[in-house]
């Protein structure tokens, strides 16, 4: 069955569409299933991994490829085997558009590890359904089991980064019991790190302590709500000023050049380091075992969230008035605002609307 909406978008031809070169145009969504929903894009989030994709940072690129992760927008069509939403309905899709439902990941509610998942752009659907493609565009389709009700209380182009960069924090900050009686860091205060401090304090972290690298952030960080700032290239000593200071640290960098060091040094004994940021090639810098085992230190990672941690989160943001910092670019400004991105101008999320 046919559509009287067209599925249009901005389209990454090659590595050199991360330059600002994307082109608007039609493209194919996925063949109909009866579990999908299509959206009418509202607004999509500007995520570092649509960066990483177009310019098959991480994996080579299935191109064209239309990007965008953190989409919000109105159910249109929704499948007749759906029961959690209906048409008109205001959903959210994160990072994630499929799953195979069927292994044990998935049983245990923790779709994001599925082996056989399909990300929202940059993937095959399996058995020859088609392309997945992003939200850069006039609609999206996806699994009707990805796609999230968003709070009535929550505004749009606030709930679209929370899809793939809030939960990408909040996710490690739940599992790892950050909450009363826990001091947490976030180190890298951006566009994912940024989201760590609202949703630490939010969890109720006796203390939040921002790290980064330059002292011209710290009141940039106070404002957004940390107990402390740590600024790693200009603290004198901060290595031995902070040791055995933090339970827990989210480390959201994405650099094979970071201090990691410094930053596992910072964990009280047995404490653990989330590692959320991914490097192109994924290269981490060299990890003495013996930094591990004076401590009893743990080092882990953590991706993305799955649709019932993603819900959680984003009912916790209604219930606590999170907001987060955002500045709204039109859909048509798509090219520039990626370049911006890579410039480090955001403070601290783009959010496209259409």
């Amino acid at each position: 069955m046919s559509t009287s909406y067209k599925f249009e978008g901005w389209l990454g031809k090659d590595k050199e569409s991360v330059k600002g070169n994307m082109v608007w145009g039609e493209f194919e969504p996925k063949q109909w299933e009866e579990d999908d929903v299509d959206i009418q894009v509202s607004h999509c989030g500007i995520c570092g991994s649509d960066l990483h994709t177009l310019s098959s940072g991480w994996f080579p690129t299935p191109y064209p490829c239309c990007v965008g992760h953190e989409i919000v927008g109105k159910a249109v069509r929704v499948g007749k085997d759906v029961k959690h939403i209906k048409e008109g309905d205001r959903v959210g899709v994160g990072a994630q558009s499929g799953a195979c439902l069927k292994c044990d990941d998935c049983k245990a509610g923790r779709e994001n590890y599925c082996p056989n998942g399909t990300n929202t752009y940059g993937s095959l659907w399996p058995n020859d359904k088609g392309k997945a493609m992003g939200g850069y565009a006039t609609y999206n389709r996806t699994k009707a089991h990805f796609a999230i009700p968003i709070p009535k209380e929550l505004d749009s182009a606030d709930a679209a980064p929370m899809l793939c960069g809030g939960v990408t924090v909040y996710a490690p900050l739940k599992l790892q019991g950050c909450g009363p009686g826990k001091k947490v860091g976030i180190v890298g205060v951006g566009g994912l790190g940024h989201f760590g401090v609202l949703f630490a304090k939010a969890l109720g972290a006796d203390e939040v302590v921002g790290v980064s690298r330059k002292a011209s952030k710290r009141d940039e960080c106070i404002k957004l709500g940390c107990d402390r700032y740590i600024a790693t290239d200009d603290d004198k000593d901060w290595e031995k000023t902070n040791a055995r200071s933090l339970d827990l640290i989210i480390c959201t960098v994405s650099s094979e050049k970071m201090p990691m060091g410094g930053y596992l040094g910072m964990l009280k004994s047995n404490g653990q380091l989330v590692q959320v940021g991914a490097p192109d090639a994924g290269n981490l810098p060299p990890i003495n075992a013996f930094t591990l085992l004076a401590g009893g230190i743990g080092i882990r990672g953590s991706g993305i969230g799955s649709p019932r941690e993603i819900s959680e989160m984003l009912q916790l943001a209604a219930d606590k008035k999170i907001k987060p910092w955002i500045e709204k670019r039109p859909m048509k400004e798509a090219n520039q605002a990626i370049q911006d991105l890579t410039a480090g101008k955001p403070r601290y999320r783009y959010v496209l609307e259409n």
